[in-house]
């Protein structure tokens, strides 16, 4: 599901961390070598690492535990805060053929047109020697995100964003309800029970008087579209939200709930919607893994202990977020940057991403260590959140993902808006988002 950029999502100290001896750096094992390494293998190159926001490598150590392993080899990481910029930024160089990173972050927003429009211009990680082992240490559908209809693998996964449920015990104990995760979970398996319990959340007397049950309808919409069997797109990618079950479920659960009025209304990353999460203005959101990370980082120290993680999503698994790794064949190291991409998406860095940072596992491997599976978040009520993600990463299905995902959602999310806070007719409201979607597709 892409989202509006990456945020940085370290948990310091959120959850529990393990000590963990990192692997030793997989062999090269591509035939491409550098015009240096060709020449000498002990010479030194210096691999320039592109990315946006915060990934976490350099503050989980994993640039200083690569480097302790080859010597010869420094690392440079240059980034660019807004995912949005640094993919025009991209295009830029992909266009022009220079400028390029040795590797390249590639976010879930545009991964469809690095596919789509740019494959041969990246190196094939189906083709490489040690393809069928990357392939099978990652989840299924992380892998053919990446891959195209030429079966051409352009990165490796760095993280994914399963979701479940945030919540804030205490408004829902003030509120005179159930506050117990486990037995949420029950009450709160498809989105009509989580919508009748935020009803009665919301005539509840004595829960806080500013406070509503949900952030916003964007919120319930961009979560519950991507469990339809299709989402924006049909089976082959091309945009069709006028016959997605996605799309339509989706709507209707959002409506329902904005007309309800169990929504803040809150823009999701605004100002407003930042502070909420110690103001108590919603009680709940949905929450893939690196949302914790962003609920901690606004509500800060004085509100731990005071969020909780439900071990259920309304309506069943899906994901929201995570990012690949990519090299160019314009790097005049591939064979190192090879090397680099696949340690940095290795089991063992994988799971140190996840108890340092808070960034869940796209290998599958990774995700089924202890140190991973038996993680609690200290912040969130010592929530058991290495088994709540990964229970739900088991269930995931993920639908087709397109060029203009991002486009189309902010099309029906800003109507969703509409309806929430301005009173417009639901079905006036989806033929304005469609006519919207026509304008970016054509």
């Amino acid at each position: 599901m892409p989202r509006l950029s990456r945020t940085t999502t370290r948990l310091a100290g959120a959850v529990a961390v393990t000590a963990l001896g990192l692997a030793a750096v997989a062999g090269c094992s591509s035939d491409k070598k550098s015009d240096t390494a060709a020449a000498d293998p002990n010479a030194k190159v210096t691999l320039t690492v592109g990315l946006f926001g915060t990934f976490g490598f350099k503050e989980a150590g994993l640039y200083d535990a690569y480097t302790k392993l080859h010597p010869n080899i420094t690392i440079k990481e240059d980034t660019v805060e807004q995912s949005s910029d640094y993919w025009t930024r991209l295009k830029t160089r992909l266009a022009s053929g220079s400028g390029l990173a040795d590797v390249q972050g590639i976010e879930i927003g545009f991964v469809s047109d690095v596919v789509q429009n740019h494959a041969d211009q990246f190196v094939d990680f189906g083709a490489l020697p040690e393809a069928s082992s990357l392939k099978s240490s990652f989840y299924d559908w992380k892998w053919q995100q990446a891959t195209g209809s030429d079966n051409k693998t352009v990165g490796l996964g760095t993280d994914a964003g399963p979701e479940a449920i945030c919540y804030r015990p205490d408004l829902l104990k003030a509120a005179g309800l159930p506050s117990d995760g486990a037995e949420l979970a029950s009450k709160w398996s498809t989105w009509e029970d989580y919508i009748a319990f935020g009803k009665q959340y919301e005539a509840s007397a004595t829960k806080p008087a500013n406070s509503r049950f949900v952030d916003s309808a964007a919120s319930i919409f961009s979560t519950a579209v991507y469990q339809g069997t299709e989402a924006y797109n049909d089976a082959s990618g091309k945009p069709d939200p006028t016959n997605s079950d996605g799309v339509r479920n989706a709507w209707k659960y959002a409506t329902e709930a904005a007309q309800a009025k169990i929504t803040a209304g809150l823009s999701q990353f605004s100002p407003p919607w930042n502070k909420a999460f110690s103001s108590g203005a919603f009680a709940t959101i949905a929450c893939p893994t690196w949302m914790m990370g962003y609920i901690q980082g606004q509500a800060g120290a004085a509100y731990a202990g005071k969020w909780s993680v439900a071990p259920v999503l309304p309506g069943g698994a899906t994901n929201w977020g995570g990012s690949w790794l990519g090299v160019p064949k314009a790097s005049k190291h591939q064979k190192e940057a090879i090397a680099l991409a696949e340690w940095l998406t290795g089991k063992q860095q994988q799971v140190t991403m996840w108890t340092d940072g808070g960034h869940w596992p796209s290998n599958s491997e990774a995700a089924q260590d202890p140190a991973v599976k038996t993680a609690k978040a200290a912040y969130f009520s010592d929530a058991p959140v290495g088994q709540i993600f990964g229970a739900i990463s088991d269930k995931m299905k993920i639908p087709p993902i397109g060029l203009y995902d991002t486009q189309m959602q902010t099309a029906f999310t800003q109507q969703l808006t509409n309806v929430e806070t301005k009173g417009t007719d639901p079905g006036k409201a989806f033929d304005a988002a469609l006519k919207a979607v026509e304008q970016v597709t054509g």
